[in-house]
């Protein structure tokens, strides 16, 4: 059963979680949905809207999900790291990840999450860009890249669900 929280509710430590925990970066509908592990993002205030920061390479399919849609999800799951090796080292253009995870997908809010989250932020999109070398201060995390920048996705927090 989930319930319904305000972003300021949440408990978790946003730099551990992400970082150790991960999270999927999900985003479509019944008509087509994909969902990528992610241990690099943001969460705090920025437009006067508790939001979130995600960076998305351009290659990934998820990306195109994400462009494609007004809204995309992030959702964790606690330490199974399963679903983690599937949905971060294959693609979706490839594999049913839902199928090899046994993820059960939730269609609400014009977007897509899975039942099997303990925490599900659901996100407007609200601003996208490619980060740009020449904007680099210090050129140390330039050796991440090879000329694929992430994307920069930062989205309104319209919603958080947990798991009760």
């Amino acid at each position: 059963m989930w319930k319904e929280i305000e972003a300021k509710q949440i408990e978790d430590n946003f730099i551990k979680t992400i970082a150790d925990e991960w999270m999927l970066i999900a985003a479509g509908d019944r008509d087509g949905y994909n969902m990528m592990t992610a241990s690099w993002g943001f969460a705090g205030e920025i437009w006067g809207h508790d939001s979130v920061l995600v960076v998305i390479r351009p290659q990934r399919y998820t990306m195109k999900f994400v462009e494609e849609n007004d809204y995309f999800t992030l959702s964790f799951y606690g330490e199974n790291k399963a679903i983690h090796k599937v949905c971060g080292n294959l693609s979706g253009r490839d594999v049913d990840k839902t199928a090899l995870t046994g993820l059960t997908p939730v269609f609400q809010d014009d977007t897509v999450f899975f039942e099997q989250a303990r925490l599900v932020l659901i996100c407007k999109k609200q601003y996208v860009q490619t980060m740009q070398k020449d904007c680099f201060t210090d050129t140390a995390p330039l050796a991440c890249y090879e000329d694929d920048f992430h994307k920069m996705v930062f989205g309104k927090i319209e919603k958080v669900l947990v798991k009760e």
